[in-house]
């Protein structure tokens, strides 16, 4: 008469996701109060949101536990985690303005571009480029959340130094984007 396993196992991803969602508002009040130990909940905070998404995605490939809450809900968790950390991150000089806005546009282009791919039929996968990106924005965010310096490490240098790391990914992912997007369609034009 118990429940079943795999249902369980099916929607913890989603569950994850749920977490992620939730650790977003913790980290935009902890970083709206100045200070040392806010600061530092913030990055423990969205460390853990980072750390839900790596599970997720690890959960729902392994299990194929894949649903269209979670492709729905799960890209649209990290956008909303990464793009509002770094908007508040402007007023509190962490983070320089003009690398907010290269790295929300490019996310933004490249949403748009896998919809219109999407909506013609055709799904442009992630590629190993955009991982990276995703971990060196997460070093980033977290290293400028935290700030201040613990155990003689400098966490606003460590995170400005993966930031710029982040930011030279993301152009060279969301180049490789729209080169995919090419590749394809005019693969396609010439097929009909």
């Amino acid at each position: 008469m118990g429940s079943d396993p795999t249902e369980k196992i099916s929607s913890l991803p989603n569950k994850l996701t749920v977490i992620r969602v939730a650790c977003i508002p913790v980290v935009l009040i902890c970083l709206g109060i100045s200070g040392r130990l806010t600061s530092f909940l913030a990055g423990l905070f969205l460390g853990l949101a980072f750390v839900t998404d790596i599970l997720d995605g690890y959960f729902a490939r392994r299990y194929g536990a894949v649903t269209v809450l979670g492709k729905f809900l799960d890209p649209l968790a990290d956008k909303l985690l990464v793009s509002l950390t770094m908007i508040m991150l402007i007023p509190l000089n962490r983070i320089p303005i003009w690398m907010v806005m290269v790295i929300i546009t490019r996310e933004m282009a490249v949403t748009g571009l896998r919809a219109v791919a999407a909506n013609e039929g055709v799904v442009i996968q992630a590629r190993t480029l955009g991982k990276y990106k995703t971990i060196f924005q997460s070093v980033a965010l977290m290293g400028l959340c935290i700030h201040y310096t613990y155990f003689g490490a400098n966490f606003h240098k460590v995170g400005m130094a993966f930031l710029w790391g982040a930011l030279f990914l993301t152009i060279w992912s969301g180049w490789d984007y729209f080169r995919q997007f090419h590749q394809v369609f005019s693969q396609q034009k010439k097929a009909s």
